[in-house]
This record gives structure tokens, sequence and C-alpha cells, in this order.
């Protein structure tokens, strides 16, 4: 049974931090690249942070880019997303989500609410 199990959302002011996880289970995390998305209201999944399976390639969006850090641990099928600097607009449903490397298959976590107060 695959899971992506997240967690660490929650309610901080303008500039403060927060460090999202997300616990994979049920498939070789090796061969997956991971990536948090997020989801603001009435707006589309926008890709926030991605590392990738074998080359620990990262990216980020350029909005998040320099406040924003990802990391995983194919020891313990983990990453871990962590935001600084937070900004209002960072707001939204963040989703971990798993992309096979070398194929369309993908999971998605539950998803873990962030909220940032002016």
């Amino acid at each position: 049974q695959v899971q992506l199990v997240e967690s660490g959302g929650g309610s901080v002011q303008s500039g403060g931090s927060l460090n999202l996880s997300c616990v994979a289970s049920g498939f070789t995390f090796k061969l997956y690249t991971m990536n948090y998305y997020r989801q603001a209201p009435g707006k589309g999944r926008e890709l926030v942070a991605s590392v990738s399976s074998v080359i620990d390639g990262i990216r980020y969006a350029d909005s998040v880019k320099g406040r924003f850090s990802i990391v995983r641990d194919n020891t313990k099928n983990e990453i871990h997303l962590r935001m600084d600097s937070l900004k209002p607009e960072d707001a939204g449903v963040y989703y971990c989500n798993a992309h096979h490397q070398w194929g369309q298959i993908e999971y998605w976590g539950q998803g873990t609410q962030v909220t940032v107060s002016s």
C-alpha cells in the first residue's frame, strides 16, 4: 500500500519558519523524484521544490529560492522542506508528491495546511 504521510504544517506570522516532512512507504523510494506542491485558495497547484532520486538535483520555484530548502533521506524514505522568511503568499495546502523518474507513475500525500499571517 502506497503512502505519503505528511506532517509539519501550521500557522505562523510573516517572517516565521516551518518544517514540513513527508514519509513514504509502499514503493521504491529511490526511483522517484520527490516534490512539494502547494495550492492556494482558488488557484492551481504550483511546484514549490523538487529533489531528484539519483543525482540529488534540486529545483525551486523562483518565488521561494533562498528561503526554502528541500532535502531527502533515501535511508529513511523521507523528504523535508524547511521554509524560512515565510510570506502571506506562501500560504496554502502543501502536498508531497512522488513522480517516477522514468515514467508517469505518481503518488500524492494528503496535504498539510500552511497559514501565514501578516
